[in-house]
């Protein structure tokens, strides 16, 4: 499995790195402009049919920010030494061109069906690209990657961090998830949009409060720990496979956690109902640097700031090395801490996460009605029972292999859609220049 991990990850990465530089260039580095970004945010859509601008993001940085914010990081120090970080951070930096173009797509190709819209990439590869095969097996992918992978990763999380310290029967901790899980999902797409809204923002500032705490502590440790993670990013003899495994680790978990260049953040985008595709890529881009560079990075030093030696571990999850990073640093309320922002984290990528899994069950299965639907969200809920019991490593490897296929899919598919984007940038620039034009006399006075 291992192998095929590094086949498909080696090549998902070329396909991101050269689409996002193409993308860069061509959309004149629209990714790094911030105060445009920013300016995109604050115009929120508020209509009746569909979620809000702003609650697409919050969707989409639940689903990002879970534990694989948590526990991805740390696996990623653990297998590939400090470097990975680096690498995680200049990733973020190439793919979110991605990010920007394939929430754009999912707003011109997104469709309106009742009170709501749905889109994302199974929607623009069938009906922009008109590769109906593809749609379907994109859909099924990210169906049964959340549902199956995402989702029982969160379970499997929840329980092992509780277990490391409680004798707590994993099953009943499993139990408990799901039923909790189904008081959420069950009040539907827009009633988990806006519990989204609320709840993933209270949970990202909390965290940052944390991860400000603790660089404050060590504030003196920065200068050496950035010059080492700088170091041994270029450590050309680093694990078995040398320069290439370090860079391949952390690109493969930094699109894990930012999920930049897979399209699953697109399918939040495409239940909006904004007009102005290029505006919502921008608003989904600042999710990727908001993932990446605070909350992941925040992660990163804290464990980095703390006792943390790979030697002392086996079975490796990931929860339990930042569990002890907390510990170390917060004491026996570290845990307290630590145990909230798990069951958040997880919460927020469940609950996200089987919003993905029905938008593309409704696109596989047209005639999905209100008993099918039920039924779904049962047998979400039975997954992440059975999540709290399974091998960590199996879960890891198995939820990999299915975002490279994901992202390989996808990447192909934003590529082809490369005019339809060219032609929304130039319609959305023309549009600023008129803006300032006609505002321009108002704002000078």
């Amino acid at each position: 499995m291992e192998k095929i991990n590094g086949l498909l990850w080696s090549i998902a990465t070329v396909f991101l790195v050269a689409s996002g530089i193409y993308y860069a260039f061509k959309l004149s580095f629209l990714h790094l402009n911030f105060k445009e970004i920013f300016q995109n945010f604050r115009k929120n859509s508020n209509s009746k049919t569909g979620i809000s601008s702003y609650e697409s993001l919050t969707v989409a940085l639940g689903a990002c920010i879970g534990v694989g914010s948590l526990a991805g990081i740390a696996l990623a120090i653990f297998k590939g030494g400090i470097g990975t970080i680096f690498w995680i951070w200049i990733s973020c930096l190439l793919v979110a061109p991605n990010a920007l173009v394939e929430n754009a797509l999912a707003v011109i190709y997104h469709q309106k069906v009742q009170d709501t819209y749905l889109g994302g990439p199974p929607y623009y590869i069938k009906d922009g690209l008109g590769y109906k095969k593809l749609a379907i097996v994109y859909a099924f992918l990210v169906a049964f990657s959340y549902l199956v992978g995402f989702l029982t990763i969160q379970s499997n999380s929840i329980s092992k961090a509780i277990t490391n310290f409680y004798d707590i029967p994993p099953l009943l901790i499993g139990i408990i998830v799901g039923i909790l899980s189904f008081i959420v999902i069950q009040k539907g797409i827009k009633g988990i949009a806006k519990f989204s809204s609320v709840f993933v923002p209270l949970m990202g500032i909390l965290y940052l409060i944390i991860s400000f705490y603790v660089i404050l502590k060590n504030f003196n440790l920065f200068p050496n720990l950035l010059l080492s993670i700088v170091r041994e990013a270029f450590n050309f003899k680093a694990l078995g496979y040398g320069l290439f495994s370090v860079i391949l680790i952390g690109i493969q978990r930094g699109i894990f956690s930012n999920e930049a260049g897979s399209g699953t953040g697109a399918i939040a985008s495409g239940s909006t109902s904004s007009k102005n595709p290029i505006s919502q890529g921008l608003i989904q881009t600042l999710g990727v640097y908001i993932t990446t560079f605070i909350i992941c990075t925040g992660t990163a030093f804290i464990i980095l700031t703390s006792d943390y030696s790979p030697a002392i571990y086996s079975n490796v999850n990931g929860i339990e090395i930042t569990q002890n990073a907390f510990l170390y640093h917060l004491g026996a309320t570290g845990n307290i801490f630590l145990y909230f922002c798990i069951i958040a984290f997880a919460f927020s990528t469940i609950i996200s996460g089987y919003y993905y899994g029905e938008v593309n069950m409704k696109f596989l299965f047209k005639n999905m009605n209100s008993k099918h639907v039920f039924a779904l969200k049962i047998i979400t809920c039975l997954l992440l029972v059975l999540g709290s019991i399974m091998s960590p490593n199996f879960l890891w490897s198995f939820v990999d292999i299915l975002v490279a296929i994901l992202v390989i899919i996808n990447v192909f598919s934003i590529f082809k859609l490369r005019k339809d984007v060219i032609i929304e940038y130039m319609s959305y620039k023309r549009k600023c220049r008129d803006d300032r034009k006609r505002l321009g006399p108002s704002i000078r006075k």
